[in-house]
This record gives C-alpha cells, sequence and structure tokens, in this order.
C-alpha cells in the first residue's frame, strides 16, 4: 500500500444493480475523470458523460460524473465518482481501464476512510463510530453509531483536552510566578479543584453503561433441567426454528445462540443442555458444564427449572402452562407464566425484556464507550485522581501531561499502527 496512489473501488452494492458508483482518490483523480469523459466537470455538479476507453475510443458506458477537488472532499484528496449502470461487464470494464492507468490501484478495504482520518478529515472516534454504522442492524445500534460518527464523543473529548490544557497552563504559572502576585494564594487549591471536577465528570461517563452490549446484544439464557421448553421458548422468541425441539431428554447437548431484535434492541438468546445431575452421559456432560457456564456470562438467565435455584441473575419463568394434568414445573412466584406454543403469556415476557434491557443500554443521547475508549478514558480519570493528590508542582504538571496523551490517543492525533490495520481492515472495500 502506497498513500501516494491514486485509489479506486466500487462504493455501492455488487452488481448487477440499477447504479454502480465507482469511486476514485488520489492525485490522479482528475486525470481519470478527464482520460475516461473528457474536460472536469464543474465541482459539485453531476454531468451525463459518455465513458471511452483512453486510447482506443471504445464506448465504455453513459454514465454522470461527478467532480470533487480536495482537500474539501470526504477523504481530504482530489475525488472523483462514475454513476455507471450497475451490470457486472460495465463496472468490469472500467475497472479494467483504471487497473492499466500508471499510478492507479484498486483501494484495499477501508482505505477510503483511513485516508479520511489521515488528511484530518474525521478523527478516529468518528471512524469507530462510522465502523459500527456500517455494521448496524438494529434501530439503538445505528442512533448510537451515528452519534459516534458524526462527532459527539470527539467533541466532548475535545473539550475535557481544552481543560486539561487550561489546567496545564495554570500549574505552570504556578511553577514559573508563585513568588510573584501574579498568582494569588490559594491558586493551587483552586487549580485542584478544577482537576477534581474534571476527573468527576470523566468518571460520570466511565459510569454509563458500554457499547458492547449494544454492539454484541443483550445476552439471554435460557435454562432448567430436560423437557422444561426450552428450546420452544427460543423458538417462539426469535420466531424461528433455531433449536431442535422433542420429548427425548438431551437433544440439546451444546449451546445453541439466535441473535434477534426485539422493540429496536439487539439481543442473543441462548437454549442450553438440560441441567441434571444423573442420568448425563459424557457428551452431555460436556453441554451441562457449558449450559453453567453460559449462565454465569449472561445478562439474564430465563430459569425454566425448580423455583429458586436459578440464580441472582435469573427470572423465574413458568413454561408450558398449555399443558394440563402432565408433570411440569410449576411455580408459587413466576415473574411470567407463558406457552410457548400457544403464544399466551409471550407477548408480555417480549414487552418486560425490551423495558429490561434498556437498563442495560446507553441511554438515548449518552456516549456509548468502547472497550479501547474505555481503557483510555480510565487512563486519563487515573492520571487525573494522581494530579489532584500531588502537591509537588512537577508531578502535577507530569500527571496532567499524561492525561492530554491519552486523550489524544483516543482521538487518534498519535498513531498506533497496529490498532488502525485492525479497525480499516474491518471496513468493506470502497469505503
Amino acid at each position: 500500500m502506497h498513500a501516494g496512489d491514486t485509489i479506486f473501488a466500487l462504493s455501492s452494492g455488487a452488481p448487477p444493480a440499477a447504479l454502480a458508483i465507482i469511486r476514485i482518490s488520489g492525485p490522479e483523480a482528475g486525470a481519470a475523470l478527464t482520460a475516461l469523459g473528457g474536460a472536469l466537470p464543474s465541482p459539485r455538479r453531476a454531468v451525463l458523460r459518455d465513458l471511452c476507453g483512453p486510447g482506443d475510443g471504445n464506448l465504455l458506458d453513459r454514465a454522470l460524473v461527478l467532480w470533487f477537488p480536495g482537500p474539501a472532499t470526504a477523504t481530504g484528496e482530489d475525488l472523483a465518482e462514475l454513476h455507471l449502470h450497475g451490470g457486472r461487464a460495465v463496472v468490469r470494464a472500467v475497472e479494467a481501464v483504471l487497473t492499466r492507468m500508471p499510478g492507479f490501484r484498486l483501494a484495499e478495504p477501508g482505505e477510503f476512510t483511513r485516508r479520511a482520518f489521515l488528511n484530518g478529515r474525521m478523527d478516529l472516534a468518528e471512524a469507530e463510530g462510522l465502523a459500527d454504522l456500517l455494521f448496524a442492524e438494529t434501530e439503538a445500534q445505528r442512533v448510537a453509531a451515528i452519534r459516534m460518527a458524526s462527532g459527539h464523543l470527539s467533541r466532548r473529548v475535545e473539550g475535557w483536552r481544552e481543560a486539561v490544557l487550561q489546567l496545564s497552563a495554570q500549574v505552570e504559572a504556578e511553577l514559573d510566578f508563585s513568588d510573584e502576585d501574579d498568582v494569588g494564594e490559594g491558586g493551587g487549591n483552586a487549580t485542584g479543584q478544577g482537576i477534581a471536577a474534571l476527573a468527576g465528570e470523566i468518571g460520570t461517563a466511565l459510569a454509563r453503561p458500554r457499547a458492547e452490549r449494544l454492539r454484541d446484544g443483550i445476552r439471554v439464557v435460557l435454562a432448567g433441567p430436560p423437557n422444561s421448553g426450552k428450546s420452544t421458548l427460543l423458538n417462539a422468541l426469535v420466531q424461528r426454528e433455531a433449536a431442535i425441539v422433542s420429548d427425548i431428554a438431551g437433544t440439546t447437548r451444546d449451546l445453541i445462540e439466535a441473535p434477534v431484535a426485539l422493540g429496536g434492541i439487539p439481543f442473543v438468546f441462548t437454549d442450553t443442555a438440560g441441567l441434571r445431575d444423573e442420568g448425563a452421559e459424557a457428551i452431555e456432560a460436556i453441554g451441562i458444564d457449558r449450559a453453567r457456564d453460559a449462565m454465569a456470562g449472561a445478562d439474564l438467565v430465563l430459569w425454566l427449572g425448580p423455583e429458586g435455584q436459578g440464580g441472582p441473575m435469573s427470572w423465574e419463568i413458568e413454561a408450558q402452562i398449555d399443558r394440563q394434568g402432565v408433570s411440569r414445573e410449576t411455580k408459587a412466584v413466576a415473574r411470567h407464566r407463558i406457552s410457548a406454543l400457544t403464544g399466551q403469556g409471550l407477548d408480555a415476557l417480549v414487552a418486560d425484556l425490551v423495558t429490561s434491557a434498556k437498563s442495560l443500554l446507553p441511554a438515548s443521547g449518552d456516549v456509548a464507550l468502547n472497550a479501547r475508549q474505555h481503557r483510555l478514558l480510565t487512563e486519563c480519570a487515573e492520571a487525573l485522581a494522581q494530579a489532584t493528590e500531588e502537591r509537588d508542582l512537577l508531578l502535577r504538571a507530569e500527571a496532567l501531561r499524561l492525561a492530554r496523551l491519552v486523550l489524544d490517543e483516543l482521538l487518534g492525533n498519535t498513531h498506533v499502527e497496529d490498532m488502525l490495520d485492525a479497525l480499516f481492515g474491518a471496513f468493506c472495500i470502497g469505503k
């Protein structure tokens, strides 16, 4: 990969389609547009052009073309777009012509966004938000991602960074002019209070629900003894045949995970092997161990077993209430009584799940920190706490410097190449 190359890629859906958009970015983007379609059109205005192969003049397609001179573009470079007819042969023909042009190559995954980051068109937090937006499947994920991509967290971090700079300036003033009248008595106390207030604000952000549950889904485990109705309930919740249902004990031997969106919130429901202490052969016993591990790591357990044995994160569910005169688990106090076969009580269970899940997810308007952002903000809060406690002004100034460096890293102002490769490599080609 060479940063000076001009890159191109199909940036719309895979053909065949009504339209196919090929994006070109780099120093020769304008030259490519001229070679294919004649003179450059006016910036940011779509123009209909015949696109012909350079040299042979063969007509490739009749398409809309757009020209975006840098640096005020999505990538910070000269940028061109070809809005072609969406047939596979058309796309292949245009890509073949571009490949033969000197200095041109097919873009790598995420390279357009990476260039936008490197050219200062977006910071790292915004790029992470864009990545989440591309993979968003639920309304909650979309709302959180678009806030991140539009710079909501970045603006807050910039504000914190500016506050750290101002506090650092106050400490420097105390160091340089502590024997003069410019800095009055008690200035050190005021600076310490300012640092403590900033640490408290960042601590509040750290205490909010994280982005992992929003991205991966609320993990709900269905657990209980064999034949308690777990698999039937799973299928009813996800509205498809995700698990095999049978009256034979031990049918489910491994974890069966089924993601689904309920009320715009992502869930991952997990069916588990029936829990029993006796009668399980070797493979079923392994499944029972995995079931117990899944229960320990769940956000919530729907417990279909004997009352009071589900654990602290469980809801007591009385299932199979349609089965009259048949031996089943009854409960004196159940959060929900349901029949997965008839649907009785199922709507109330789903509504309760959605309401409870909202308390585990970031509230609308809050910033949802991912693991990297949470780690760095934790380091920043620790540095600020050290600065608050420190009475030596030199050590206080050093702690504030470390806090500022961490905030710079959060926004990507200090480059970490391995992390950038991992982030942008997850993007699709053409983005």
